[in-house]
């Protein structure tokens, strides 16, 4: 039986944690407030430790130096953040609901996030080269979709 089938978040090792991370890059983008009614809206700038290309965090150990606000995922906040990704595999297993079958620990192969469209490689803007003013001609809908449970 794989360790995410017969351990909760809460009894992962670090390592098992973190192997969880299927590298789609969509927590790490920009997400912006509607100040009138609050409501989240996700963009496709990302975090400027964000490599476009590999969805791959360029400083990960040191992150929360460089971007104070950047949140670690934790068992016991995966289910409160309400802009995790339905994907999300962090978020799935805090649900009951498993890992999707393009995840990396799944299919054996990386390339299935991408392929399946989960990924955000190429699809977006490092944000020290967005104009503040610019951020809401980023909003984009399609980080919250999601591929088909089989195919």
């Amino acid at each position: 039986m794989a360790f995410w089938e017969d351990k909760t978040l809460d009894q992962m090792s670090e390592t098992e944690w973190e192997s969880l991370c299927d590298g789609c890059g969509r927590c790490c983008l920009i997400k912006l407030e509607d100040e009138d009614s609050g409501i989240l809206i996700t963009s496709d700038v990302r975090c400027k430790l964000l490599d476009g290309d590999s969805c791959r965090c360029t400083d990960y150990p040191g992150r929360k130096a460089k971007v104070p606000d950047c949140i670690k995922l934790t068992p016991e906040n995966v289910t409160e953040i309400k802009w995790i990704p339905t994907t999300c595999a962090y978020r799935r297993l805090a649900e009951g609901k498993g890992l999707a079958w393009w995840h990396p620990l799944v299919s054996g192969d990386p390339q299935t996030v991408i392929d399946v469209g989960v990924s955000v490689k190429g699809r977006t803007f490092l944000e020290t080269d967005v104009e503040p003013g610019e951020w809401e001609e980023h909003a984009v809908d399609w980080p919250e979709w999601e591929p088909p449970e089989t195919i």
